[in-house]
């Protein structure tokens, strides 16, 4: 975020906005993306630490927010919290920005990030992001409950356990959202091309900070997923090389699909991997206009023909990769269109321990170009089936015969894509669908209701993913390009 940023850092700025308060410049950070289900998240960008002193305390401007808080807080007609009203203050400013990646964080909320960067965390795993008062899914982990559940980037969270949530940070969704492992929350999700709402209840969960995963293909090649960029991604990543190389492998698919972001010297390090020694890996545009060249250094280099697959979900820290690896070596991407968030942000912690991030900096691609709120193009354009992108059916609630309702034209899109015949797809639950059900729980070794609840409605969400996973038109795309070198 999450999504988050994203995908989804220096510290010491003093200024006495508040008297009795002090700035403490932190570090440039790239906000990667947004937030997870359970914390909002940036990605480290550039550690050089330099005092800055602002001094405002004597600007006149700020004479009338001065004299609003006094008056506050000698004439309102009951006792009022003094760190509200000045972290009350700080959000108003920060919220007048109209930046979805600027952002007030109190000491709780900032304590929740740091502990986030380095350990696992308990919430349904989904990175979100804040764009024109609403909040939206930018990608769920891998995984994660939010996965599970169905559900996919750009989904709209319109309230959280009933209350609405259109206007809310992306911090205060953060906190309605997350909770202990084995809770429950209902997401109400608006999903393009659905007309109506959909609930959808998720059991929170223990999200552990894996990142890398690998497996071999036939033919020597090997798929490695990038899940997001954490701490020990890079680590993660050259093990999970050695072992294919060990394993023999001759060709490579970087998969970044779903891939909010996350710490930019991770994914700066990756990016060393496949780059060349002194091509430019992106670079940064401050707000004077001053554009900075990141380039790649000397050492270990993948050495193997790759592609890289990347998708709407992919954004941030993911996005400067692909970028990295496309423009500065050629490296084919395949999928669907990127995210497009192309923004650095910079954090200011005060000495309290809550702190602040407003966007400083835009990033550019190695050849120049400003991919935010536009997405990267893939070189081959391949989309996934309309089967894979179908909403969640809520496994408390039953379907049966003669039951009429989108979540049964839902569960009858579901059985004709796993070819069971439910007759008419129109969201009538006729004799037809139950057929095609009771086939469905006989081949599943489930009980032949006819019914559609619990077991069985989990169940066939199950194999819609696991037919996804085995049938990836991108991934057999992907190893189709590679098997032209």
């Amino acid at each position: 975020m999450e999504h988050e940023n994203t995908e989804q850092s220096q510290q010491d700025n003093q200024s006495s906005f508040i008297k009795m308060k002090k700035f403490k410049f932190v570090m440039l950070l790239f906000f990667l993306v947004f937030a997870t289900a359970g914390i909002t998240t940036f990605a480290l960008a550039f550690g050089d630490e330099k005092a800055v002193n602002v001094g405002v305390t004597e600007r006149s401007e700020f004479q009338k927010l001065y004299e609003a808080y006094d008056k506050l807080n000698q004439d309102y007609y009951k006792e009022l919290d003094k760190e509200d009203l000045v972290n009350g203050a700080i959000n108003g400013m920060i919220d007048s920005v109209g930046d979805p990646y600027s952002d007030y964080m109190n000491q709780e909320e900032a304590k929740r990030f740091d502990e986030s960067i380095s350990s696992s965390f308990e919430g349904i795993g989904a990175e979100i992001q804040e764009k024109e008062g609403y909040i939206s899914i930018v990608s769920p982990i891998k995984g994660s409950p939010a996965e599970k559940a169905g559900l996919q980037p750009n989904d709209t969270i319109t309230k959280v356990d009933g209350k609405s949530i259109q206007g809310m940070s992306v911090t205060d969704a953060v906190l309605l959202i997350r909770g202990e492992k084995g809770t429950k929350v209902t997401l109400t999700i608006q999903r393009a091309g659905q007309e109506k709402p959909m609930d959808v209840t998720i059991t929170r969960d223990e999200i552990p900070i894996e990142t890398v995963y690998a497996e071999m293909q036939d033919n020597g090649v090997a798929k490695i997923q990038i899940t997001s960029f954490s701490q020990n991604t890079y680590k993660e990543l050259t093990e999970a090389l050695n072992e294919m190389n060990e394993k023999g492998m001759k060709k490579l698919v970087l998969d970044l699909r779903q891939n909010p972001g996350g710490l930019l010297d991770q994914a700066v390090k990756i990016s060393n991997l496949f780059v060349p020694e002194g091509e430019v890996l992106f670079q940064v545009k401050d707000n004077n206009g001053k554009v900075e060249k990141y380039v790649s250094e000397s050492g270990q280099k993948v050495d193997v023909p790759a592609v890289v697959l990347v998708d709407e979900g992919s954004a941030s820290a993911a996005e400067i990769l692909s970028a990295a690896v496309s423009e500065s070596n050629d490296i084919l991407l395949i999928g669907t269109k990127t995210f497009g968030k192309g923004t650095v942000q910079t954090a200011e912690t005060f000495e309290d321990g809550s702190n602040m991030k407003f966007t400083t900096a835009k990033w550019l691609t190695p050849e120049g170009n400003w991919i935010h709120e536009k997405g990267i193009k893939p070189d081959i354009e391949v989309k996934m089936p309309d089967y894979a992108q179908l909403p969640y059916i809520n496994p408390e609630k039953e379907l049966k015969e003669s039951d009429l309702s989108d979540q049964v034209k839902t569960a009858e899109q579901m059985l004709n894509a796993l070819d069971l015949n439910p007759g008419n797809v129109d969201g009538y639950f006729d004799e037809d669908t139950t057929s095609a059900v009771k086939t469905f729980q006989q081949e599943n070794g489930l009980k032949e209701t006819g019914t559609l609840n619990g077991e069985t409605i989990t169940k066939l969400m199950t194999k819609l993913r696991e037919m996804l996973q085995e049938n990836d038109p991108q991934l057999n795309k992907a190893i189709e390009e590679l098997n032209k070198k």
